[in-house]
C-alpha cells in the first residue's frame, strides 16, 4: 500500500531543472501543498523546493511541522543552504545530482548539509548517476545513519528498452540509463533493491546499505512504528536474500508473493 508522497517539485530552479519540464515550475506556495495533501488524503510526506527561490524560507517556516522539506534542483550556495536548514529543512533530495557540486572554496548544499546533524541526505546507486568513489566517500562523510538510498526509478522501470514519458517529455531508455533527447538523464529505471546491492558491490556494508534502505526512509517520513525494521507489531513486509545477495522470496504482510529458486 503506498505509504506517503514525494513531491519533488514544482518549486524548483530553472537553471538545474535537469528532467523536471520546465513550463510546471512555479515560485513557492504553501497553500497549493495543503491543497494537495488535502486531495491526498494526508499522503504528502515529502516536499521538494529551491531554497534560493524568493519565498523558500517563508514556505520553509509555515510547512516545517507538517512535512519533511528537502533541497532539490537548486543553485543554492552554502549560506543560503544552511540558512534554510537552520530555518526548517531537513533533507537532501539526490545529493550530487542537480546541485552545485562541493568544492574546498564553495562548499555549497553539499557542505551546508554536512554541518546540519540533522539532515539526511539521499543517494541514486544506480551506477549510473554517482561513481563508486563519490558513494563511498559519502558514507565516510555522512555515515549509515544519515543516508536514505533511494531509486528515483520513473515509469520504465523494469521495462524493455524504448521510448517512454516523464512529465510530458519523451525519454530514451537502453539498459540502465534514461535520457531525454539532449543527453540530460531523466531518472532511474533501477529498483531501489538493485540499488540496495548495487552499493554493496560499491564496497558498502550490507548492514549499512540495508540500514540506508530501509531503516532511514522509515524514520524520515514518520512512518518507523510500523515499517522499516524486523519487529513485533510492524508490517511483515520482507525480502530473503541468497548468499549472493540475488533474492529468494518477497513476502507481503506476512504472505509470501514470490519465491525464487534457491542458488
Amino acid at each position: 500500500s503506498l505509504v506517503g508522497i514525494n513531491l519533488e517539485g514544482p518549486f524548483l530552479s530553472y537553471e538545474k531543472r535537469c528532467a523536471q519540464n520546465p513550463k510546471y515550475l512555479i515560485a513557492p506556495d504553501a497553500a497549493l501543498v495543503k491543497e494537495l495533501n488535502q486531495a491526498s488524503g494526508g499522503l504528502v510526506k515529502l516536499v521538494s523546493i529551491a531554497p534560493e527561490i524568493s519565498g523558500s524560507m517563508e514556505f520553509i517556516q509555515t510547512l516545517k511541522h507538517d512535512f519533511v522539506l528537502s533541497a532539490a534542483h537548486t543553485t543554492a550556495d552554502y549560506s543560503i543552504a544552511k540558512r534554510a536548514f537552520d530555518e526548517g529543512m531537513s533533507h537532501v533530495t539526490h545529493l550530487y545530482n542537480a546541485m552545485p557540486p562541493f568544492t574546498h572554496r564553495a562548499p555549497g548544499l553539499i557542505g551546508a548539509a554536512y554541518d546540519t546533524p540533522n539532515c539526511r541526505v539521499e543517494l541514486i546507486c544506480d551506477g549510473v548517476h554517482i561513481e563508486p568513489a563519490a558513494v563511498r566517500m559519502t558514507f565516510s562523510l555522512f555515515g549509515d545513519d544519515r543516508i536514505i538510498l533511494i531509486s528515483d526509478s520513473m515509469m520504465a522501470t523494469g521495462l524493455e528498452d524504448g521510448i517512454y514519458s516523464l512529465g510530458g517529455q519523451t525519454v530514451n531508455v537502453h539498459g540502465n540509463l534514461a535520457t531525454l533527447a539532449d543527453g540530460t538523464i531523466a531518472g532511474s529505471v533501477t529498483n531501489l533493491y538493485s540499488c540496495m546491492t548495487s552499493a554493496v558491490n560499491m564496497g558498502i556494508p550490507l548492514e549499512s546499505a540495508v540500514k540506508c534502505a530501509t531503516m532511514n526512509p522509515a524514520k524520515a517520513i514518520g512512518i518507523y512504528e510500523k515499517a522499516g525494521s524486523i519487529t513485533p507489531g510492524k508490517f511483515a513486509d520482507l525480502l530473503l536474500l541468497n548468499s549472493d545477495l540475488s533474492l529468494h522470496s518477497v513476502i507481503l504482510r506476512g504472505k509470501t508473493i514470490r519465491s525464487c529458486k534457491q542458488l
